[in-house]
């Protein structure tokens, strides 16, 4: 049984209106973490293009938080891998904050080519299913979405240098942004928060393109699709909303509507 552990402070460009971490923010930190344990097993970005020729791309990722996590929080995360099979692996997470469990996550991860970005068996990273998580694997697995019928288009979003990454593509974590800003979250004051999000990515998406959103609810979940001129998918997301409930700090009050 293996695991990565750090310590993560939410920042104030992480923060919201109402002192809380964004969806995205959640992301960029699961991100790290992700970074940090493949770097710990000699596996990180530089070392996978240099040796394997490959980097590891995000197919899916979800969270759950009990509550929302505050600005300047520090945010134990616990992650580890269940071992490669085929192309892809899982990658589990646990959150807490003084050694409270408030959280936690599961993404699914691929290797592709670092230059045709076809995808790679994981058999090529020897010894990998030697370091997994064993007993605290996770069950859950992510599946695609099912959307709702008659999802409603909610504008357009143009990609832009500042939502790139090192790969030269839209960084997982904006895609948050991108679900937040369809739902019209910053209507949603300080009583609810974003209790859960799966994001799927389905195809890359580069500075200059520009996606079509949509939005959806259906039992409870709000949805939003986002495809390109021609139809295609570029990604999926589901959200849940939950209210805040007694929380250890306080938000400056603010009038949000039912959602």
């Amino acid at each position: 049984m293996a695991y990565y552990e750090s310590e993560y402070s939410v920042n104030l460009r992480e923060a919201d209106p109402w002192g809380r971490c964004r969806p995205s923010g959640v992301l960029s930190l699961l991100q790290e973490a992700a970074t940090g344990a493949a770097a710990a097993l000699g596996l990180s970005h530089e070392t996978l293009v240099e040796r394997y020729h490959v980097l590891w791309v995000l197919a899916r990722v979800w969270y759950r938080l009990d509550r929302p996590l505050a600005w300047g929080e520090r945010v134990k995360i616990r992650t580890w891998h269940r071992g490669g099979r085929g192309v892809s692996t899982y990658r589990d997470f646990d959150l807490s904050v003084d050694g409270r469990p408030v959280g936690e996550a599961v993404s699914l991860w691929a290797l592709a080519d670092a230059q045709t970005h076809k995808l790679s068996r994981m058999s090529l990273l020897q010894d990998f299913g030697d370091s997994a998580g064993g007993e605290l694997c996770k069950k859950r697995t992510l599946t695609k979405l099912p959307l709702p019928a008659g999802m409603e288009e909610r504008g357009e979003r143009t990609f832009r240098y500042s939502d790139l990454d090192i790969n030269g593509h839209v960084n997982n974590a904006k895609y948050a942004d991108f679900v937040c800003d369809a739902l019209c979250m910053e209507q949603l004051g300080p009583e609810r928060f974003v209790s859960s999000l799966q994001v799927g990515y389905q195809a890359e998406c580069r500075a200059g393109e520009t996606v079509r959103l949509f939005t959806g609810q259906a039992e409870g979940m709000a949805y939003v699709h986002g495809a390109d001129g021609a139809g295609k998918t570029r990604f999926d997301a589901a959200v849940e909303i939950a209210r805040t409930g007694e929380l250890p700090f306080s938000f400056r009050a603010a009038a949000g509507p039912a959602f």
